[in-house]
């Protein structure tokens, strides 16, 4: 091999501007091409291994690429379970000292010495800004893995998927208030969350926690103890027989009523509120999710806040008189942190239309959440969503229908959510005996496909 024929390898020592220029060719083909300048001008064992690592990660990069396009599914799926998530931790920790590696040996090989003065600092921090971003990029990606792995871990059970059930999820969303003032905890808002399994249509049904007498399907265990309603008959067991003293009646006073609920990733007092739901409801509930009030609270923080329309002046704190009130939230277009938006969704006294109007504005809440957090959103600030997320959230939604949801919530987040108003002016009073029959209708017709035709009689 002569001279002239490989300038880069066997360059001119004795002149600056063909050091320099090599240089500078260096540098480029190790950011653009890891492991090709060994290949040209080096150790050419290690740049092999490198280069080879290099077209490793980009056909990785590719298939995961077409997979997203075609079967995206099957991407969240994979990516959102424990143990590919520690796959991908250690690939990035491998990728950021290979990086550091090739980078060093690359100012190795430029021998800076035999370049242009003025050239020499530019290509050293050239070098090394490249370092530090692509392999702290890397380095970064292995923690964000390693926090997503334990988040999962924490949050979600490792049982088996649940099918549909006439086409749909039916998962019931609870917010518990477990204040110093109240034994135990007491769900406060309870809705439930019907979505279509192919088109990700969603139906919202807020469910007043002041109901009464409502029944209970035949296999459950509650049903047996009021078999005329809830507290119909020889009264509850505990203050008020109402929706959202079930929890607290079963969680305390009755756990043995549902011995199964721990090992499969619930609480006997959820259960309770699942078949508690269902009988009002008339539908199977597969999943379940319980936010803490407080979690509530770090995890909109730790989305950046959120944009409400507030068309109510809302109290902060006080009574049903708005005694002792600590704030207000004022009408209008606000971004509103975790504090204000708990607030928002809690408040009911010193309100007109009290917890209907409250049933709306939690469904406001869940619209906003649902409309205003992407994916770059919520990745982006994905250290504080896991942070209050492990320790404010329970679910039994298995680790293996992660990846499904995920796609199914980006098909709902481009729909219009319906949601079913219990309420009087919809011929619904929760704390006045309801024919729950009726609500069972109401809830059905608004199951029906928007596009679904009319059947002929």
């Amino acid at each position: 091999m002569t001279l002239a024929a490989s300038p880069i390898r066997f360059p001119d020592v004795a002149s600056r501007p063909v050091m320099t220029r090599r240089a500078w060719w260096l540098v480029v083909l190790n950011f653009l091409v890891p492991g090709s300048a060994q290949v040209l001008a080096g150790d050419r064992r290690l740049g092999r291994f490198g280069l080879g690592a290099t077209l490793t990660l980009w056909a990785l990069a590719l298939i995961a690429l077409v997979v997203w396009l075609l079967w995206p599914t099957v991407l969240y799926t994979v990516a959102s379970t424990t143990i590919t998530l520690w796959i991908v931790a250690a690939a990035a920790l491998f990728y950021a000292v290979l990086w550091v590696v090739l980078t060093l040996d690359t100012l190795r090989l430029v021998r800076l010495v035999r370049t242009a003065p003025s050239a020499r600092a530019w290509v050293a921090l050239l070098s090394i800004a490249v370092m530090t971003v692509v392999s702290g990029t890397a380095a970064y990606g292995a923690y964000v893995a390693t926090t997503a792995s334990g988040f999962i871990s924490s949050v979600f059970v490792a049982g088996p998927s649940e099918p549909p059930i006439d086409g749909r999820y039916n998962i019931l969303l609870l917010g518990g208030d477990s204040g110093p003032d109240r034994e135990g905890m007491r769900p406060d808002s309870m809705s439930l969350v019907s979505i279509d399994a192919e088109t990700g249509q969603a139906v919202t049904i807020g469910l007043p926690r002041d109901f009464v007498d409502f029944p209970f399907d035949a296999d459950s265990p509650l049903q047996a103890v009021y078999p005329e309603g809830y507290g119909a008959v020889d009264g509850c067991e505990v203050d008020a027989c109402q929706l959202n003293s079930v929890y607290t009646e079963v969680e305390l006073k009755s756990p043995e009523m549902y011995p199964d609920a721990v090992a499969q990733g619930s609480e006997p007092g959820i259960e309770g509120m699942r078949d508690a739901i269902e009988g009002i409801t008339g539908l199977q509930i597969q999943y379940y999710v319980l936010i803490d009030m407080q979690g509530f609270e770090q995890l909109i923080d730790a989305l950046g806040g959120i944009d409400i329309n507030v068309e109510t002046r809302i109290p902060i704190g006080g009574d049903e008189d708005n005694n002792g009130v600590d704030g207000w939230i004022e009408p209008g277009e606000q971004h509103l942190s975790g504090y204000y938006a708990l607030w928002y969704g809690r408040a009911r006294y010193g309100v007109a239309g009290g917890d209907y109007e409250r049933m709306q504005r939690q469904h406001n809440l869940q619209t906003a959440i649902l409309q205003q957090f992407t994916p770059a959103t919520v990745l982006s600030q994905f250290q504080g969503i896991a942070s209050a997320g492990a320790d404010t959230v329970k679910t039994d939604i298995p680790q293996s229908m992660l990846g499904y949801f995920v796609n199914l919530g980006l098909k709902t987040k481009e729909l219009p959510i319906i949601s079913v108003a219990l309420t009087p002016e919809n011929g619904v009073d929760s704390a006045e005996d309801p024919d729950y029959e009726y609500v069972r209708q109401l809830i059905a017709q608004a199951l029906i496909p928007p596009t679904a035709e009319p059947t002929e009689g």
